[in-house]
């Protein structure tokens, strides 16, 4: 099923607005070559660490944003963990 440039830059921004939740950013290749674009294009970045989360399996760039949302949304509740 194809997604048009529209509807893929609407599944961007809800996956960016998710991971903040998590202290994560999304990242998505600037240059896909080879594998990335047959099958990827993003990772997961940890905000304080800056250490990759999600995404790098076998070569950077390698998660689908699905797959992206699909990681985030197993995740326990981001405020969940708060005692307040």
């Amino acid at each position: 099923m194809g997604k048009g440039r529209h509807a893929i830059a609407s599944h961007e921004r809800r996956v960016r607005r998710v991971a903040v939740r998590y202290g994560v950013s999304l990242m998505k290749a600037q240059k896909p070559f080879g594998k990335v674009l047959e099958h990827g294009g993003y990772m997961l970045r940890d905000d304080d660490t800056r250490k990759i989360v999600f995404g790098n399996n076998g070569y950077e760039f390698s998660a689908t944003l699905d797959e992206v949302e699909d990681f985030l949304l197993a995740q326990p509740k981001y405020g969940d963990s708060e005692n307040d």
